[in-house]
């Protein structure tokens, strides 16, 4: 809820107007999971928060340490008792969190974990929230930049993404700067639009993955109801409107879209837009035959890209011994369950 919100639903329970800010910040600073954790607010008040209100946070159902780079990926368990992953990642400039959006995916894309069991449904903000709080308080960190672009399509649940941005960015909460946040997408055209209008200045991360329809549709279905045409159209409307560079993530499959030819049409299609690509080798999904380009060609698609005068970074791979790829941790964990 919004301090606004708080502010009018306490005023019918007579409580005074200084107990919304107070409880606001228990919940979005402080990151706490109980209200009998607040300990400036009375045990009778708290009888009432209890009985009138309830908290979506998560709890850590499993954690796994990279001992390679210190990654940390969480396996959430929800209050409902669903599953969600969440990354911890350790840079020079602090820490940065990949959180889920929702529990699983329908975009269906073939190259990623997280759809292989369809999506359950959508997250609340409280639950986004609560994923970057339960990782604060375990780690005894400060969060700087938060990426959305664990499970799910966070376009696909546009206004719970929406109410999460206005409330991790808020003064009185975490305070996280809209300018360290990346929200992805597989390239739902119209949120692309309404999102570019609103003129939040985070980065708009576009997962590409190839430069042909017929290529693109093969492993992406989302491509057959958005087309390159529509979504390549949006992100220069949105790079126009925000004034803020498009990252667009670009799998690199060994056979298939990392071909010179495909790195020409690349070329073509992104030229003359204010963008960055980011060329990541696939991860290995034991549910398909994908295999990551080999370096060698990976560096001569990276150098037809930075010959036409595009931007790119080739993603060093985090976690690689600890599943840290999105949905592996939850699909594993579901296998050993039965579920």
């Amino acid at each position: 809820m919004y301090p606004d919100e708080i502010r009018s639903a306490f005023s019918d329970l007579g409580f005074a107007p200084f107990r919304a800010s107070q409880v606001f910040e228990w919940l979005h600073k402080k990151g706490v999971g109980a209200f009998e954790e607040m300990t400036n607010v009375s045990k009778a008040q708290i009888e009432v928060l209890n009985k009138e209100f309830d908290l979506r946070s998560c709890r850590i159902e499993n954690k796994c340490v990279s001992k390679l780079d210190g990654t940390v990926k969480y396996l959430f368990r929800l209050i409902d008792g669903e599953l969600i992953e969440s990354v911890l990642m350790k840079y020079k400039y602090g820490y940065s969190f990949c959180i889920s959006t929702q529990v699983g995916c329908k975009m269906g894309c073939r190259f990623c974990a997280s759809t292989l069991n369809g999506v359950v449904r959508s997250l609340t903000a409280s639950e986004m929230l609560s994923q970057i709080h339960a990782a604060q308080n375990d780690e005894n960190v400060r969060i700087s930049h938060v990426v959305l672009m664990g499970m799910g399509e966070p376009l696909d649940n546009y206004d719970n993404v929406l109410r999460f941005l206005d409330l991790v960015g808020h003064e009185k909460g975490l305070c996280i700067s809209m300018r360290n946040i990346s929200v992805s997408t597989c390239g739902i055209v119209p949120k692309m639009y309404d999102l570019a209008d609103r003129k939040y200045q985070l980065t708009l991360s576009v997962s590409l993955h190839a430069p042909f329809d017929d290529m693109r549709s093969e492993i992406m279905p989302i491509n057959r109801k958005y087309p390159l045409s529509e979504v390549i159209k949006a992100c220069r409307y949105y790079c126009k409107t925000t004034n803020r560079r498009i990252s667009f993530e670009y799998s690199m499959i060994s056979g298939l879209n990392d071909t010179d030819e495909c790195a020409g049409e690349l070329c073509k299609l992104l030229k003359g837009m204010l963008c960055h690509v980011n060329l990541i080798p696939v991860n290995n999904v034991r549910e398909n035959n994908f295999e990551k380009s080999d370096s060698n060609r990976i560096e001569r698609f990276r150098q037809i890209l930075e010959g036409s005068g595009l931007n790119v970074t080739v993603r060093r791979s985090l976690g690689g011994d600890i599943d840290a790829s999105c949905g592996q941790l939850r699909n594993n964990h579901l296998k050993r369950q039965g579920g």
